[in-house]
């Protein structure tokens, strides 16, 4: 299987997560053209296939654009982006509260834990 898949999620999932937070990141730039459905394909090391079903369900989700007979580019929609921008923080705080409260923390030891841990970072 192709680099760094996770067995437990369907690859187009996976894929279609590293495309968004690499547009979160600003590493993939509104209206900038993605590879090819081949040669992502032979980057991400899965079949053609699977990033047709990427950028399909991206597309879907507002955040990338087909253009016909020129190929697939990340949204301009700023409101679009701003939403994907957020949802992403929403999943993961969620993930982050989950696996604490399953470690056995309480909220107000959650919060303390992420003060103490920004002003470190500063």
């Amino acid at each position: 299987m192709g680099d760094g898949f996770n067995a437990s999620q369907p690859i187009y999932q996976q894929l279609v997560a590293r495309l968004c937070r690499q547009i979160v990141r600003g590493e993939l730039k509104p209206g900038e053209k993605l590879p090819s459905v081949r040669e992502m394909a032979v980057q991400a090391g899965v079949n053609p296939n699977t990033v047709q079903r990427v950028y399909s369900e991206m597309e879907r989700m507002g955040i990338v654009e087909a253009r016909r007979g020129q190929g697939s580019f990340v949204t301009e929609n700023t409101e679009e982006l701003e939403r994907l921008r957020v949802q992403l923080k929403v999943e993961c705080i969620g993930e982050f509260v989950k696996d604490m409260k399953e470690m056995g923390f309480s909220s107000a030891e959650i919060i303390e834990g992420i003060k103490k841990y920004l002003k470190q970072e500063k």
